[in-house]
């Protein structure tokens, strides 16, 4: 009796494995459409997007000089409890001599 029910279990198994096998391929078609598509979107959108960035970002950067604003020793910014921990102690770790003032003002 056992022989008779697993006979009739494949034989249903193998009934519907066909099928099955037909829907998971399904998902498999058309990759080389989509490397082409990816490929074509590099191109002809994502470079020329980078030289059109690049373009402004080099004539923005031509527009002119801005001015540095006049120092004013305002008591509650640049509050050295101690020095800094590098170089003479005055200056912050990234620091500008144009841009960024010590608490004195600045050098130049």
């Amino acid at each position: 009796m056992a022989a008779g029910t697993v006979s009739r279990f494949s034989g249903l198994l193998g009934r519907f494995q066909p099928q099955l096998a037909r829907l998971m391929s399904s998902g498999a078609h058309g990759e080389e459409g989509s490397a082409r598509m990816w490929k074509a979107l590099t191109y002809f959108v994502a470079l020329p997007g980078v030289a059109v960035s690049m373009l402004n970002v080099f004539l923005k950067s031509h527009q002119g000089e801005h001015e540095r604003p006049e120092f004013v020793a305002y008591p509650h910014l640049r509050i050295r409890s101690k020095p800094f921990p590098w170089g003479d102690g005055n200056h912050t770790l990234f620091h500008n001599a144009h841009l960024n003032p010590l608490p004195t003002g600045y050098e130049d």
